[in-house]
C-alpha cells in the first residue's frame, strides 16, 4: 500500500520508513526535520540466508527518514498509539492514510511485505538508528567544545600525564577508522582491529578526570575559612571547564567506537545484532550515571559554598560575591554539559530544574553585572555594616540613658530616705 508508512522509535529517535511520497507528506504534515535512515546499507549485509529477494525487495522500495526524539516527535509514540517489544525494546507500528492522507490509526500488519514482520530487518534498522543517534551527539559535542573557551585539544597537549598524552593517539586512530567507514560503507576486520583496543585508553582518560572532579569537591568541602573558599572556588571555575572538555571528547570517542562496532557486528555476526546494540545501550546509559554522579557533587558543593558565602556577606561582601559568582559558572557550565551529552533528559529532578533556572539567569545577566556587581556587592555589605553600626550605637546609647536615669532615681530616693 502505497501510503503505508512504518513508525519505530527506540527511544532516542524515530525511524519513519515506506513509500518516499508517503514518508515526506507525513514528516511535512508533522513538521518535523529528518535525516537520511540509509535503509540501502542493509541489503549487502543481508544478501544471504533464506528470504533474501524479499528483503531486497523491501529495501528497494522503502524510503527511512530518522528524526531526533525531542518533546515534539516524541509525542507521536503517544498519539498513534506505538507498542513496544520487551524483547527489542523499540516501540513500533504501522500507520495506513487514507485517500492520499497520513491519518487515521495504527495497526500491525501480518502479512508479507513489511519491514516489521522481517526480524533481520528491523534489527538491521534498529542498529541504523542508534548510530544516527549517536553521530547526532557527537556532532552536538563537536559544536560544544568549538564553544568553550579551552579546547580540548590544548587541555590534553598541555598535560604531562600519560593517560591525557596517549588520547591524542587515540583520537587519530579512531578518526582515521571513521574516515575509512565513509569511504567504504562498511567496518572490515583491518580497520576494526585498528581501534578495538582503545576503549581501555578512552576509560582510563575518563575516570582521571571523574577524579580531578572529585578531588575538587572534596577540596571545596574542606574549606571552612571565606578567604580558602573564594581562593578554591576561583580554582574550581578554571578547571572545571578544562575537565569537562576532556570528559565530552572521552564521550564523543566512546559513541564513534559504538558506531564502528555495531557496524562489524552487522558484518560478521547480523543475527547478535540486536542483543549488541541493547547492550551497547545499557553500557552507554551506565557511562553517562557515572558522569551524572560525579559532576551533580561537585554542583552540589558549589552551592554549599555559595550558600556559606551568602551568610557572611555582612563581613565580606566582596570575597562573598566572588564566591557565589564562580559556583555560579560552574552551574552553568555543567548544565551546559549535561545538555550536549543528554544527560537531563527524561529525568528532570527538582534539583535539576533549580539548576537549569539559575543557569539560565546568570547567564542573561552576566555581562551587565561584572564591576557592577562587585561594588553592589561591597556597597550593599557597607550600607549593611553601617547600619548594623548605627542600631547598635542607638541601643547602646539607649543603655547608656536608661542607666543614668536609673542612677538619678536612686539618687533621689536616697534623698527622700535621708
Amino acid at each position: 500500500m502505497d501510503d503505508e508508512i512504518q513508525l519505530i522509535s527506540d527511544g532516542d529517535g524515530l525511524a519513519v520508513i515506506g513509500n518516499p511520497t508517503a514518508v515526506e507528506r507525513f514528516l511535512v504534515s508533522e513538521g518535523l526535520p529528518s535525516k537520511d535512515l540509509g535503509l540501502q546499507r542493509l541489503r549487502s549485509v543481508l544478501s544471504a540466508g533464506a528470504g533474501v529477494a524479499q528483503a531486497g525487495s523491501e529495501i528497494a522500495a522503502n524510503s527511512g527518514r530518522w528524526v531526533k526524539l525531542s518533546k515534539e516527535s516524541a509525542r507521536l509514540v503517544d498519539k498513534y498509539g506505538l507498542r513496544k517489544s520487551s524483547k527489542s525494546g523499540l516501540s513500533s507500528g504501522v500507520l495506513k492514510g487514507n485517500k492520499g492522507q497520513i491519518k487515521g490509526f495504527v495497526e500491525f500488519v501480518k502479512g508479507p511485505g513489511s519491514l516489521l514482520t522481517n526480524p533481520a530487518l528491523l534489527a538491521g534498522a534498529a542498529g541504523i538508528m542508534a548510530q544516527i543517534a549517536m553521530q547526532q551527539t557527537m556532532d552536538e559535542i563537536t559544536d560544544y567544545l568549538a564553544t568553550i573557551d579551552e579546547k580540548v585539544d590544548d587541555v590534553l597537549r598541555a598535560q604531562q600525564d600519560a593517560v591525557l598524552a596517549d588520547m591524542i593517539g587515540v583520537d587519530l586512530v579512531i578518526e582515521e577508522a571513521m574516515t575509512i567507514r565513509e569511504q567504504v560503507g562498511r567496518v572490515s576486520e583491518v580497520t576494526w582491529s585498528k581501534v578495538q583496543a582503545t576503549s581501555v585508553t578512552i576509560a582510563r582518560t575518563q575516570a582521571y578526570a571523574l577524579r580531578q572532579l572529585d578531588a575538587l569537591a572534596e577540596k571545596m568541602e574542606r574549606k571552612s575559612k571565606i578567604g580558602d573558599l573564594a581562593k578554591t572556588s576561583k580554582e574550581a571555575e578554571s578547571k572545571v571547564q578544562e575537565w569537562l572538555a576532556v570528559l565530552a571528547r572521552c564521550f564523543q570517542l566512546q559513541d564513534a567506537i559504538a558506531v564502528l562496532e555495531l557496524d562489524r557486528v552487522l558484518d560478521a555476526s547480523p543475527e547478535e545484532l540486536d542483543r549488541h546494540r541493547l547492550g551497547l545501550r545499557a553500557a552507554r546509559q551506565n557511562r553517562l550515571e557515572l558522569i551524572s554522579r560525579s559532576t551533580e557533587r561537585l554542583m552540589a558543593r558549589m552551592d554549599a559554598a555559595a550558600g556559606m558565602a551568602n551568610t557572611k556577606v555582612l563581613l565580606h561582601p566582596t570575597t562573598s560575591r566572588a564566591v557565589v559568582h564562580s559556583s555560579d559558572h560552574v552551574a552553568i557550565a555543567v548544565v551546559d554539559f549535561h545538555a550536549r551529552l543528554g544527560i537531563e533528559r527524561g529525568r528532570q529532578s527538582l534539583e535539576a530544574r533549580r539548576w537549569v533556572d539559575a543557569a539560565a539567569e546568570v547567564r542573561d545577566k552576566v555581562l551587565e553585572t561584572g564591576a557592577e556587581g562587585v561594588d553592589a556587592a561591597r556597597h550593599l555589605g557597607n550600607e549593611t555594616l553601617e547600619r548594623a553600626r548605627s542600631v547598635t550605637g542607638k541601643l547602646s546609647s539607649g543603655i547608656a540613658e536608661r542607666a543614668l536615669r536609673r542612677r538619678g532615681d536612686d539618687g533621689e530616693r536616697d534623698r527622700k530616705a535621708e
